[in-house]
Formats: C-alpha cells, structure tokens, sequence
C-alpha cells in the first residue's frame, strides 16, 4: 500500500524535495516549483529513475498504475523501459536535422567565411544525399563509411573533415538524447573499415608554368563571381574563406591594399594583402557588377557568402585536377624557383607564421612594401605568360 495520499501530494508540491509513496515510486519537487512522478528501478544491475510524468497532470492513482505497469514490464517482461524511451526519441530526429540543430548552437562561435559556409556545404554534398533522412540515433559505422567513402580517397582533406562533422553531428545528438546508443559518436570505428589515404594530403596544386595560360582561359570562361573570385585567390595567393569573406570595407583601391580581419584569418592575426595591378583590375571588375544589399565582394546567391563549392565548381567545368588552396603552392614554387625574394617575405605573403620564435620575435613588420613587390612581380608573371627570367629583389629594400 501507498504510503502518500492525494492531500499529501497536494500540500508537498509546494515544498522542495523527495516524498517516497513505495516499492520505488516517490514525487520529486525542486527548488523552481516543478513537480513529477519518478519510478526508481534496478536493470541489469543499474539503478535508474524513469520519470512517470508532472505531478500537475498525472494524479497519485495515475502514477501508482503508470509505475505499477513499468515493474510489470521490467521484472516480468525483461524489457529496458529507459532505452526503449531513448529509441523512441532518437527515432523521430533525423541527422539532417540533428546537424541543423548542431550548426544554428555554434554557428556565432565559428570563424566568419570558414565554418559558416563550409560546415553545412561539406555536408550537405557527402552526407545528407545518404544520411540525411536516417535517423540520428540509428545511424553506424557503416553507414559513415558509405557516406564518405567516394571522397576519402579523391579529396582526403575534404573526407577527413566530412568524418570529423559527421561524428561531431551523431554526438551532439548523444548529448541530446536523440541518439539511443551509450557510447558517443567518436567511439565508432569507421576509419577501420576506410581504405588508407594518399600520403602526404597536400592540396593538388597546378604547376606555376601553367598558371599564365590558365588565367587566360579562366577570364574567357562563363561565370561572374566564382571566376573573378578564384582569380583574385590566384593573384593574392590568399586562402579561399579570406577570399569569399572579402568585403568592401577591407579595401583600400587607392593604397592597392586589402586587409583581412583577425577573425577570418587562419592565425587569428590582421593581414594586409598588397594588391598588384591585376589583382586590383579583379576588384574593379566586381565593382562594375556590385550587387546592392551586400558588402561581400564576391558574393554567393542571393547576395550572402559564396560556398567554398562555388570556385572548387570553376575548376571542374575546366577538367582542371587542382584545388584552390592549391595555388598558394603554385605561387610559393614560383618564388623559390624563378625568383630572388627571400623565403621571410613569400612565407609573409602567405601569411605563415613564423615557427622559429626566436626570429618571430624579432621580425615584428608586416614587410608591405617588400611583399607589394613580390606581389606585383607575381601578377606580372602571371600576365605576360610565365618568361624563364629571374625576378630580382631590389638590395635596396633589404632594410625596409
């Protein structure tokens, strides 16, 4: 028999604390005023409490059924009434959703021109086309293998950071709930059952003899802001989130400079981008074409952020095997091979960090004007077909 009674409860809601009824069943009241009916229970070998409902819409009678129904299940039937309950809430959110849930909590906390574009796009193209509909919680190692297995090997940057959001995705539907297993989504061994990748995962890069006559049918191509886009990444030899979050306000036409907020840089420090006359006749071309409502130079649809897919398409409609962070070693390889600048000033370019401190500390200076004309020997080159004469580095600017 009970030891409450429906006066009890009535009188106990409003008082914090835990009222045992008996054989498990007690009304549990915190501090803010909420009240609920709670089943305490032993499976195999574990305590839980399942809870039975709010003590403002389910009555003493009502728990002590509700309560008396689970012991029947539990102890009778062997059933595991809480990971039933798990299922039962994993099995109505799918991993589409989960990783829209996932990306609307973090977005704000996520570089501008990075993740906000990239995350869902990565994902979006290799996982939701087979695992969008399935449910979160149902979701295995297998599945994560199918998903990114065309693109483990092709792209293997691209498939590791496709592995990494999706398991990012599968555990923060663990924390939520939505997902019925135990274990987090990092404990599944996909990577075991994926073919071993291309050593080394550098970024296919064009070789730099090829770049001029590349250019030249870029800028004859179709396309507007994905071709002025990657060209201005090609001139600049900056990364392609710096690119794409390029905005109107960072650019100084008159000076021919471009400089890039700490946040949307890979170091999280300022960087001003010298801008050689090619470069700047990009800008010019996407003035001439500046879309209202925005301050993206190149903007995406509908005036937002490009997609990092968008340049990455330019380069695919013209069967080039290359990516765009690519050129970054495009340009680094002209410097050392078909030039007299110093390492510091090209590493400066690419905005490197310097990973001997005891130098770093003392080459505090962005070095401008040496990278401005690095820059302008670049875009040059770039231009007037890639000549096999070395670019001197005037002894002059040494001290600069």
């Amino acid at each position: 028999m009970g030891k409450l009674t429906a006066n009890e409860v009535k009188a106990n809601l409003s008082k914090p604390g835990a009222y045992q009824d008996g054989d498990g069943l007690f009304l549990k009241v915190d501090r803010r005023g909420g009240a609920s009916w709670n089943l305490r229970v032993q499976h195999a070998g574990k305590r839980r409490d399942i809870g039975l409902g709010s003590a403002g819409l389910v009555t003493l009678a009502g728990a002590r059924a509700k309560a008396a129904e689970a012991r029947r299940a539990i102890r009778e039937e062997g059933r595991d009434i809480v990971a039933e309950r798990r299922e039962a809430k994993a099995a109505g959110v799918t991993f589409k959703e989960a990783a829209l849930a996932l990306h609307e909590a973090n977005k704000h906390q996520w570089a501008e021109g990075k993740h906000a574009g990239q995350w869902l796009a990565t994902l979006e193209t290799y996982a939701f086309p087979t695992l969008g509909a399935k449910a979160a919680g149902a979701i295995t190692a297998a599945d994560i293998i199918t998903a990114i297995s065309p693109v483990w090997k092709a792209r293997p940057e691209t498939g590791r950071r496709v592995r990494q959001r999706i398991c990012a995705t599968l555990d923060y539907a663990h924390a939520r709930g939505w997902r019925a297993t135990e274990a987090p989504a990092r404990s599944l061994a996909a990577g075991r059952g994926l073919p071993r990748q291309p050593a080394g995962g550098h970024h296919a890069a064009m070789p730099y003899v090829d770049v001029p006559a590349y250019l030249t049918r870029l800028r004859a191509s179709g396309g507007v802001w994905g071709r002025l886009a990657l060209e201005f990444a090609i001139l600049t030899a900056a990364r392609s989130g710096e690119v794409r979050g390029a905005r109107w306000s960072e650019m100084d036409l008159e000076a021919g400079l471009w400089t890039v907020p700490a946040g949307r840089m890979k170091a999280r420090r300022e960087h001003t981008v010298p801008l050689s006359p090619q470069a700047l006749a990009v800008v010019k071309s996407a003035a001439a074409v500046r879309l209202a409502g925005t301050d993206l130079v190149f903007p995406g649809a509908g005036g937002g952020l490009m997609s990092d897919m968008t340049m990455r398409k330019v380069l695919a409609r013209a069967k080039e095997p290359f990516t765009v962070h690519g050129f970054r070693s495009s340009f680094r390889d002209w410097v050392a091979e078909k030039t007299a600048f110093p390492r510091e000033v090209a590493e400066a370019a690419l905005a490197h960090t310097n990973p001997n401190e005891v130098e770093a500390a003392y080459q505090r200076g962005s070095m401008v004007e040496k990278r401005r004309r690095l820059m302008d020997a670049w875009g040059a080159y770039c231009t007037n077909g890639g000549g096999a004469k070395v670019v001197r580095f005037p002894a002059k600017a040494m001290g600069q």
